[in-house]
């Protein structure tokens, strides 16, 4: 493992772990979520919000910058730290996951894919996304992989499995640069065996860390528990498991109960600025008519800004006359929500309780 990040883990309960994950730019407490900011921002709050709310990692979306406005230009502007004002570290994806979404050209080298802003062709390789990522200046970058959608037959999972591992040989020898970890990513679906087989061989390659991507794709979670209970055996207990694209509350404790260390999600953002709020009752729609002239917090249970300061019936008029403010408080509420979640996680591994809040949190959240 290289200097650039590594993992301490302080209590275990069970497979859970909860300790220290440091990067040149912090350390942050794990288990952890990683709110994501798809362009440079998480939509609708500034790093000032974020480091107010407590976030100890941001995700940056590396498809979309190397697009708009382009790897060479953040670059030149400082790398995303400076461009960005975040200060924290960050964690840039492959840009796999996006370009997968749009049917691409698949070649055993690489792909091509249409811009979404401007239609033009791009290539990427396993090399460019290295090389974009170290442009771009993030903490730790990912290796480009294969996500098929589920369901798919076992040709085309055994097919992205067999490339996700070339690629992630191919993404070692192309990244040189100490300051950065380099996580590979673990494919193969909801079959056991082969996520299995997939860790073992990606192990051996040697990363900083490793993502368990292909998940929340389509399977149900009942299919996706008994891959993912295999993939983390078969990963290092002393390194970064990062769980990629999985954050509803039920699915991130009984990852944790599993062994995950990182999250990452739309879902907090997207439902908030919607006006879906997560609660400790479950979600609750903050715009239904029932709502206008309550003057209960979102959550009465939540200690997040929001609720200490609005009703539900004041952020429901503002989602009613659509200000932008709606959206927002809407999103530091989620966000603030997740984060305490797992602020209890995190206590619970330590105290031992983790089973307790597995079942609460799965009582209501299914």
């Amino acid at each position: 493992m290289s200097a650039a990040v590594k993992i301490t883990i302080d209590a275990t309960d069970g497979l859970a772990r909860a300790g220290r994950l440091s990067t040149p730019s912090g350390s942050v407490d794990t288990p952890h979520f990683m709110p994501v900011g798809t362009r440079g921002t998480v939509k609708y709050l500034d790093p000032s919000d974020l480091e107010r709310l407590g976030a100890g990692i941001v995700l940056a979306n590396t498809y979309h910058l190397m697009l708009r406005p382009g790897a060479e230009l953040v670059a030149r502007l400082g790398g995303l730290h400076s461009f960005t004002g975040w200060s924290g570290p960050i964690l840039t994806d492959s840009g796999g996951f996006q370009v997968f979404s749009l049917e691409p050209k698949v070649d055993d080298e690489g792909v091509t894919f249409r811009s979404v802003y401007d239609g033009s062709w791009c290539r990427l390789t396993p090399e460019h996304a290295v090389h974009t990522q170290k442009l771009l200046g993030a903490d730790v970058q990912m290796a480009l992989d294969v996500c098929p959608a589920l369901p798919a037959t076992s040709e085309v999972i055994a097919q992205a499995v067999e490339r996700t591992l070339a690629w992630a040989e191919r993404a070692r020898v192309a990244h040189h640069d100490d300051a950065q970890a380099l996580f590979g990513i673990v494919q193969g679906g909801t079959d056991s065996a082969r996520r299995s087989a997939c860790a073992q061989n990606i192990v051996a390659i040697g990363f900083d860390g490793y993502g368990i991507g292909g998940f929340s794709v389509g399977e149900t979670r009942d299919e996706m528990l008994p891959a993912l209970a295999a993939t983390c055996a078969a990963l290092p207990s002393d390194q970064p498991r990062y769980l990629m694209g999985v954050g509803d509350p039920a699915s991130i404790v009984e990852a944790v109960a599993l062994g995950v260390d990182m999250f990452d999600c739309v879902l907090p953002t997207r439902l908030g600025r919607h006006g879906t709020m997560l609660t400790s009752t479950g979600r609750l729609n903050v715009k239904n008519q029932q709502f206008a002239g309550s003057d209960e917090p979102i959550d009465p249970a939540c200690p997040c800004e929001v609720c200490a300061r609005h009703s539900r019936g004041y952020i429901r008029h503002l989602f009613q006359v659509n200000e932008p403010t709606a959206a927002r408080l809407g999103t530091i509420h989620n966000v603030a929500w997740t984060f305490d979640l797992m602020a209890r996680v995190r206590a619970a591994i330590a105290e031992g309780t983790l089973a307790r809040l597995r079942s609460d949190l799965t009582d209501v959240w299914g």
